[in-house]
């Protein structure tokens, strides 16, 4: 595999640039890229290359690569299918550092473009030159005016240079977010489309980027992962580099999957595990192109300003009814309206007696006037620590060049005192208007709405976990006798530090009988089956049994059952296992997710695991402290932290139990595919959890061999 940050110069920073197809006509896809190279200025070599041309738009033209003066650094191929391979094979042999194919005829067209694609893959392996798309959008560099794109975006306009990279598999939804963050104002680093991705993936763009100089936030637009493993590489690179990503990730629907043989693969969706490692690696996550484009805006327009992991906003509007509307929006988003401190609320009135100091404040129309009226408003909410920001409505205000004037002024003077301090301004106005707050440091958002979704999303910005030192964990194989029944799931898990009692197997009824005398108190039996997986359904499942005669009877009840209703099924004999109760019912799972590997869960478990869906993921393997983590992240954590006068649950024992599964997990990942533990019943402080029930499902390899 390509180093990830291998051959990027060559994109991003080339001396030279030729282009394969090279068009006489501005208006066509091969003369695109010329014509913006020219108008914007890039300062390298252009070589158009096009046998049937000696000059397009005014260069001088060239037959082949083979015959350009010089090898170029970067080749932009606008030549479809068979005739883009050819060319890729002659540009490798010169030493061409990177090629964009920006042309169509691969995968996209079915089982021959496929053909062709993983030729170019071949290539880009056995050359080392980078080879983005084929069937992409390209790139832009702004700083350096490199252009290797024929996007419309910029066939009259260069986006302003700045901080924000755009990193994308779509090109239409990385040429609309460029096209968008050029109408607000918002400066631009580099722009990369992905396409096919039969070399660079958007993941090798983002390790690169987070190492930019020029790139200080990246937004990046994802349909899928092909290697879990490079993403996570650059996800973790811009962490350390500390460049925030706002992703978007399309395509969440989990409809037409197949139904999971756990709880724990119906719980743990391919989307929410995007989410987990987003959290980990402090990926601000949105779910829109909008929010895409002005979150990404607001992060660069804040530079190193932070508003804290607890979203809470001041308010500062010329109108109630807008006051109110923002405390609406804020309660929406989950951004907290606190109280000012009484000295804060004296210090409005002092300066506008007419003025509602509670918060949201209503400054009156008397804000709009003087500009020292807002200035001392929105001084006296950032000097009161109760709130994480300010939010300050400014409306159309800053469509009159008087009260522009006004707001401008008061604002510089605040934002140049206060270095550690969020503004968020929610505003409509002139593009150059909305850039001088910008460059004052103030996040600036179109909608109310748009507002305070965008500061609750500005309060993840440092929510990544830092890197801890992870245990190596050595891959072993596990025995196919572990996944046979529950029986032999437990033992498996048991060895592994998970906390299961040793359970008996009967398979006759006076078996069951010794047993139950043998443990002594209340019993419980269930059938011990391979197929039969909800055994409760069809009536498996005996509790509270008391004596040998009870269990006996109860045996013969169960065996009968299974007849009944599982007459196929492969009946290894019926558990007799202690009569466990007391503790929080929760579940505890793995799953081998196609992209990132093996995933630990853990959530409400019993039978209300799938109607609640209280749940938190995390890559495996977990340290004790990321555990911690996702046990604080229920909802029902409130019930293991002593709510209502209920006894603290043993954290310690859970988190144990959630590390030792994560490293199972990842031990046996080559032959493991879900591991579902349900219920886990965590006890008081002190006194442990128990397992009660385990199912080890092979993966899909097992289970065809299984089939056969």
């Amino acid at each position: 595999m390509n180093v990830p940050s291998k051959g990027f110069e060559a994109i991003f920073q080339p001396r030279s640039i030729a282009v394969i197809g090279a068009s006489s006509d501005p208006n066509k896809t091969g003369g695109r890229p010329i014509h913006m190279l020219k108008i914007h200025g890039f300062a390298g070599a252009i070589y158009p290359v096009n046998p049937k041309s000696a000059e397009i738009q005014g260069l001088k033209a060239y037959p082949s690569l083979t015959e350009l003066p010089e090898v170029p650094d970067l080749i932009l191929v606008l030549v479809p299918g068979a005739a883009a391979v050819s060319v890729l094979e002659v540009a490798a042999e010169l030493g061409v550092g990177a090629a964009i194919v920006l042309s169509a005829g691969f995968a996209e067209n079915g089982p021959e473009g496929a053909v062709l694609q993983q030729r170019v893959s071949e290539l880009a392996t056995q050359s080392g030159m980078r080879i983005v798309g084929p069937n992409c959008l390209g790139s832009v560099s702004v700083g350096n005016r490199a252009v290797g794109t024929f996007s419309i975006s910029m066939e009259k306009e260069m986006p302003a240079t700045g901080g924000i990279s755009i990193v994308t598999q779509s090109g239409n939804i990385g040429s609309a977010a460029l096209s968008l963050l050029a109408e607000s104002g918002a400066g631009v680093a580099r722009f990369i489309a992905t396409g096919n991705e039969a070399d660079v993936q958007a993941s090798d763009a983002l390790f690169w980027l987070a190492r930019d100089a020029e790139t200080k936030v990246i937004l990046l637009g994802l349909e899928t992962c092909r290697d879990g493993g490079r993403l996570i590489a650059g996800l973790e690179a811009a962490r350390d580099a500390g460049k925030p990503v706002i992703a978007l990730k399309i395509g969440t629907s989990e409809a037409g999957q197949k139904a999971a043989l756990s709880h724990t693969g119906g719980l743990a969706g391919s989307d929410r595990v995007f989410d987990a490692v987003f959290k980990r690696y402090g990926v601000v996550r949105v779910h829109s192109l909008e929010d895409l484009v002005q979150i990404g805006a607001a992060v660069e327009a804040i530079g190193t300003r932070r508003i804290g992991t607890t979203p809470s906003a001041a308010m500062v509007a010329a109108s109630g009814g807008f006051g109110v509307m923002m405390a609406d929006a804020a309660a929406a988003h989950g951004v907290a309206v606190n109280p000012l401190s009484a000295a804060s609320q004296a210090r409005i009135k002092e300066r506008l007696p007419l003025a509602s100091a509670v918060n949201p404040i209503d400054a009156t129309a008397q804000m709009s006037a003087d500009p020292d009226i807002l200035e001392n408003l929105v001084e006296a909410a950032l000097d009161d620590p109760a709130n994480s920001t300010v939010c300050l409505m400014l409306a159309l205000g800053m469509n009159n060049s008087r009260l522009r004037g006004i707001f401008t002024d008061a604002l510089q003077r605040i934002t140049d005192r206060h270095l550690d301090r969020t503004v968020v301004a929610c505003i409509s106005g002139p593009k150059d208007a909305i850039a001088d707050l910008r460059g004052m440091g103030i996040a600036c958002f179109p909608t109310i709405d748009a507002a305070m979704s965008g500061i609750a999303a500005l309060s993840r910005l440092e929510r990544g976990a830092p890197s801890e030192p992870m245990e190596t964990i050595a891959r072993a194989r596990l025995q196919p006798e572990a996944w046979r029944n529950e029986v032999t799931a437990k033992a498996a898990l048991r060895a592994a530090g998970l906390p299961f009692t040793e359970d008996l197997v009967a398979t006759t009824a006076q078996e069951a009988a010794e047993a139950a005398e043998s443990l002594g108190g209340a019993v419980v039996l269930k059938i011990l089956s391979p197929e039969i997986q909800h055994k409760s359904d069809i009536g498996g499942v005996e509790l509270g049994i008391q004596g040998g005669a009870d269990a006996r009877e109860a045996f013969t009840r169960i065996i009968n059952a299974a007849d009944r209703h599982a007459p196929a099924a492969r009946i290894d004999g019926v558990i007799v296992a202690p009569m466990t109760t007391g503790g929080t019912e929760l579940i505890l799972g793995a799953t081998c997710d196609a992209t990132f590997g093996p995933v630990v869960m853990v959530g409400l478990g019993g039978i209300f695991a799938e109607i609640f869906e209280d749940t938190a993921l995390e890559l495996a393997p977990v340290t004790k402290s990321q555990a911690a983590a996702m046990v604080r992240r229920l909802k029902a954590f409130a019930l293991l932290d002593g709510a209502r006068g209920r006894a603290p649950a043993d954290i310690d024992a859970l988190t144990d139990a959630i590390v030792a599964l994560s490293r199972f997990a990842l031990r046996h990942a080559e032959d493991v595919a879900e591991i579902d533990i349900n219920p886990l019943l965590v006890r008081d402080k002190g006194l442990g959890c128990v397992a009660l029930d385990a199912l080890i499902v092979p993966n899909s390899n097992h289970l065809a061999e299984a089939a056969e």
